[in-house]
């Protein structure tokens, strides 16, 4: 359910959810963390407290000081720098009266009833926590503060009594840490000693942790704005435009959208743009080519179609058997005709086809035409008497980007159109050279009666055929093929009459390699 939830997601829809979830798991881990920071800072510190009140016992006993106010002094002038580290250490005696206190060094009964402003109370063995604050008599003022008096009562009559005790003082601008243990002698309690440490660095390394988590999820945030800004601007507004774009070209909307300003861009998108462009234009191109084409077929085959029916109708009412004979050979002539038009056509659509799969590679045309020529003086030589013969510039290699079979059916196709105008006995010549600019130019030229047609490029027309004499006997696509694969080789191809001699001329120039 969930991979369906983000397949019908946009981009930056997933994106932004995705990240909502990596800073849920990232808070959710943070929230953890400062939850047991402070805990573990007080432990350690707390663990210090532990250490000098066990050891502060044990000189205690050792010199068997007693719990009244001139021993505790004498004390604490003797040991003070077990102390240093310290902000306070508070003794008291069983009967929970002050006899020392490192801050006064006096008996001022004041100072065991000042009121110590707790907020909150960090208690490190829950068991003491739990038996502390379910007694009765445990002195909370007004203003939310808990006097050490009222800790130490409660504290004596806990049932955990004589455990290390830790709590903490959250004031405005004081962060205190204090650690409470009964001293005993002869298994008898004899006082209690409590020492009290300035904890601001754990409130510090706090506040900074959380400062800098709170900085860093901003940073954070912001940039992913702002990424998700670039994301949305620069690359999936301009994926929506493309995707627009083919599905207008789909319903042939005449309102297509404009892709211009994609096209212009040096990245993949702009690279993407103009390929989806240029296919486009060829696609459409080649749909129109199919449209152009079918029309035109329909339109060559209907001719033969109405001769046949007409002839089918007269064959049907005549009893003369010359007439017969004769309508017999006009309806096989345009079945044959039909035949032709239909059989060119699909040689066409497969060469077609075959464009597609082909690719274009350096080659060398001089082998190529040598065996085409070759192979049509077998042919002609014997069934016509018609000689090709083939002349170079005596240059070495004349190298052009083309297929190789494609070459042979331009050369082929030239030269059966060549052959078809030329009489019995004649020649016909196949030239190659190259200019100085690298170009190369093949000029097939025969003998026949050349061309009629002022303009010269209709021959290259669907269809088109100036054969009186043969009428019906070609289907006008031989020189159409020949210039669909000339342009295909980004070359131009041009006919002419001869100057020298009465005949035409066929000239294919090929680009430079």
């Amino acid at each position: 359910m969930f991979n369906n939830f983000l397949k019908n997601l946009s981009i930056l829809k997933k994106f932004l959810f995705i990240n909502l979830i990596f800073f849920t798991i990232i808070g959710l881990f943070t929230f953890i963390y400062i939850n047991n920071v402070q805990p573990n800072l007080i432990k350690k510190k707390s663990s210090n407290h532990i250490e000098i009140i066990n050891n502060t016992i044990d000189n205690l006993i050792r010199l068997e000081v007693k719990f009244v106010e001139e021993d505790i002094r004498k004390f604490l002038f003797s040991t003070r720098f077990l102390f240093q580290n310290l902000d306070r250490v508070v003794f008291f005696d069983n009967e929970l009266n002050l006899v020392g206190d490192t801050d006064t060094l006096d008996l001022d009964p004041r100072s065991f009833q000042k009121r110590l402003d707790t907020v909150e109370l960090e208690i490190l063995s829950p068991e003491i926590t739990e038996d502390i604050t379910k007694k009765k008599n445990i002195n909370i003022g007004n203003d939310n503060t808990v006097s050490l008096n009222d800790i130490l009562f409660n504290y004596a009559g806990s049932k955990n009594f004589g455990i290390h005790f830790t709590f903490t003082e959250d004031e405005f601008n004081k962060f205190k840490l204090t650690t409470i243990k009964n001293v005993m002698k002869n298994d008898k309690n004899i006082g209690y000693l409590a020492i009290t440490e300035n904890a601001n660095d754990i409130k510090a390394a706090i506040d900074e942790r959380e400062s800098f988590i709170i900085r860093t999820a901003i940073a954070v945030g912001i940039v992913i704005l702002i990424f998700s800004f670039v994301l949305n601007r620069y690359f999936l507004k301009p994926i929506k435009n493309l995707v627009s774009y083919t599905k207008k070209i789909k319903e042939k909307d005449p309102k297509a959208t404009n892709i211009e300003s994609l096209k212009l861009r040096n990245d993949e998108l702009g690279l993407l743009s103009n390929s989806l462009d240029d296919m486009t234009l060829e696609l459409q191109k080649r749909v129109s080519q199919a449209e152009n084409f079918s029309t035109d077929l329909v339109h060559e085959i209907r001719n033969p179609l109405a001769s046949l029916k007409s002839a089918s109708e007269i064959l049907h009412d005549t009893n003369d058997v010359n007439q017969r004979v004769k309508l017999v050979n006009i309806l096989s002539h345009d079945v044959q005709r039909i035949e032709r038009l239909i059989t060119d056509y699909s040689q066409m659509l497969k060469d077609e086809v075959a464009l597609s799969k082909e690719k274009i590679k350096k080659l060398d045309i001089e082998p190529i035409i040598k065996s085409v020529v070759d192979d049509f003086n077998s042919i002609y030589k014997l069934k016509k008497g018609i000689k090709i013969y083939y002349q170079n510039d005596k240059k070495n290699k004349y190298f052009i980007y083309g297929i190789e079979n494609r070459i042979e059916q331009i050369v082929a196709n030239l030269l059966e159109n060549a052959i078809s105008f030329s009489e019995d006995n004649k020649d016909v010549i196949v030239k190659v050279a190259k200019d100085n600019n690298g170009k190369v130019t093949i000029n097939v030229l025969d003998q026949g009666r050349g061309f009629k047609e002022k303009d010269t490029n209709k021959i290259f027309n669907r269809f088109y055929s100036n054969r009186p004499d043969k009428f019906g006997q070609h289907s006008g696509l031989g020189l159409n093929i020949v210039k669909n694969l000339v342009d295909l080789h980004n070359a131009t191809i041009k006919a002419s009459n001869r100057v020298d001699q009465k005949g035409a001329s066929m000239e294919i120039i090929f680009p430079k390699v």
